[in-house]
Formats: structure tokens, C-alpha cells, sequence
């Protein structure tokens, strides 16, 4: 009835716009739960690739037939990223988990504990308008049971009491809720910020290693931004090959 216009339908403004508030940030806090476990699966797959990759370059520069007692730049490097894999983002799994993930989960649960509370609240205004409603047909229209009014002017009152006490209690907490984001995920914040440069700067100090078992030739090309050049003779030398003109 309510849906055909028949039943008039209780607006309260300011629930209105604490819900739409409490909906913004839902969504968001949503989102960034999902983010959130996204960037420590990105670490990995990354960290992942780089060993993929480094396993690949080792196996181009296959030394068994001449093993060497110095590392070079490509032994090295693979040595790096498989730290970087194995020790580094175990080391900022746990320490992600507890104090960016967690919190952000434990937080987002509020909300459907809030939602269970908007459901509850909007089931009792149905049952409000719809006894409002009977009232008012009964007033204009009174019926042969004399007891019949009075009755559910009881029930009117009862569901009025139970809706207003819903709706009070929303209209407060979730105001509450809303304020407490920022002091609740700001530890968080900070946690992510330390997590991400504890893994650059294990990353970095690691690969820069690497430099030292390049060739003079190539750190001195890198430094001078020289290397481009170099590359791209490498490539212009292979097109000049006969085979590259066979297909």
C-alpha cells in the first residue's frame, strides 16, 4: 500500500542524511578493505614475478659447464629477489595483518551490525504508518466494534514507541560512528606508510647491490643515462643479422 501512494510515509530528515553519511562511508570502507588485501596480494605477485624473471636470466647465463667462485650480477640478482620473496614479505605479512588489515575488517563488521539496526527501524515504521493508517480509516470511518479504535490506537502507541526509540537511537550513534573513522584508521594509516617503506627500502638496498657485479662499462652507461643508447644498438646489431630477414 505503501507503494501505491494508499499509506503515508513517515519522513525524519535528519536519519535521512545520517543514512546517506553512514552509505558514503560504507561503500568506502568497503572498498578499502578490498584494496587493502589487494596491495599485500600485489606484493607478493610481484615479488613473485621478479624470482620468475631472475630464474629465467640465470638460466640465459648458464655457468655449470665453467662454475665460478665470484657471484656475478645475475646470480646476485636472483639471490636478492628470492630474500626479497622468502624473507622480506613474510616479515611484513604478520605485521600488515595486525595492524592495517584486521582493524579495517573489525571496523567494516560494524556496519552490518548497523544494517541489521536500519532494517529493524525500517520494519517498525511500516508497522507505524500502517497503524496510523488504520486509525485514520477508522476515525473517518467507524466501525460497529466500539473496541475496535481504541485497540489499535494501543497498538498505534506502541509501535510509535518502538519506531522513535529506533530511530533516536540511529540518528545518535551513527553520527558517532561516522566521527570515530578517522582517530580509529589513522594508526592504521601510519602502519601502511612504515610497512611500504620498510619493503622499498629492503628492496632497494637489496637490488642495489646488484650494481657493484655490473661491468664498469654498464654503471658508468646507467649513470650518464647512456644505457638506452646502448640497448638499442644491441637491437639495431640483431636486426642486421641475416636470420632476422628470413620471415
Amino acid at each position: 500500500m505503501m507503494k501505491t501512494g494508499h499509506v503515508e510515509r513517515t519522513i525524519d530528515q535528519d536519519f535521512e542524511f545520517e543514512h546517506r553519511r553512514f552509505m558514503t562511508l560504507e561503500k568506502a570502507s568497503r572498498k578499502l578493505q578490498v584494496e587493502a588485501k589487494g596491495y599485500l596480494d600485489s606484493l607478493r605477485a610481484m615479488t613473485a614475478a621478479q624470482t620468475r624473471i631472475a630464474e629465467t636470466i640465470d638460466a640465459f647465463h648458464d655457468t655449470s659447464a665453467t662454475p665460478s667462485a665470484e657471484p656475478t650480477a645475475v646470480s646476485f640478482y636472483l639471490t636478492s629477489v628470492q630474500e626479497l620473496d622468502s624473507e622480506t614479505v613474510r616479515a611484513i605479512d604478520g605485521p600488515f595483518r595486525e595492524t592495517v588489515l584486521e582493524p579495517i575488517v573489525r571496523f567494516v563488521g560494524y556496519f552490518d551490525d548497523v544494517n541489521e539496526a536500519i532494517k529493524k527501524r525500517e520494519h517498525k515504521l511500516k508497522d507505524y504508518d500502517s497503524l496510523r493508517h488504520k486509525v485514520r480509516k477508522l476515525t473517518d470511518k467507524p466501525s460497529n466494534d466500539v473496541t475496535k479504535l481504541p485497540r489499535v490506537e494501543r497498538e498505534l502507541d506502541s509501535a510509535k514507541e518502538v519506531y522513535e526509540q529506533l530511530n533516536h537511537q540511529l540518528t545518535q550513534e551513527i553520527p558517532q560512528l561516522l566521527d570515530k573513522r578517522v582517530p580509529y584508521l589513522d594508526p592504521s594509516f601510519e602502519a601502511l606508510v612504515k610497512i611500504q617503506l620498510k619493503f622499498c627500502t629492503e628492496s632497494y638496498t637489496r637490488l642495489a647491490q646488484v650494481q657493484q657485479y655490473l661491468d664498469a662499462a654498464s654503471r658508468e652507461e646507467y649513470a650518464t643515462g647512456h644505457l638506452d643508447d646502448r640497448v638499442e644498438q644491441v637491437l639495431q646489431e640483431m636486426h642486421e643479422l641475416q636470420i632476422a630477414s628470413l620471415g
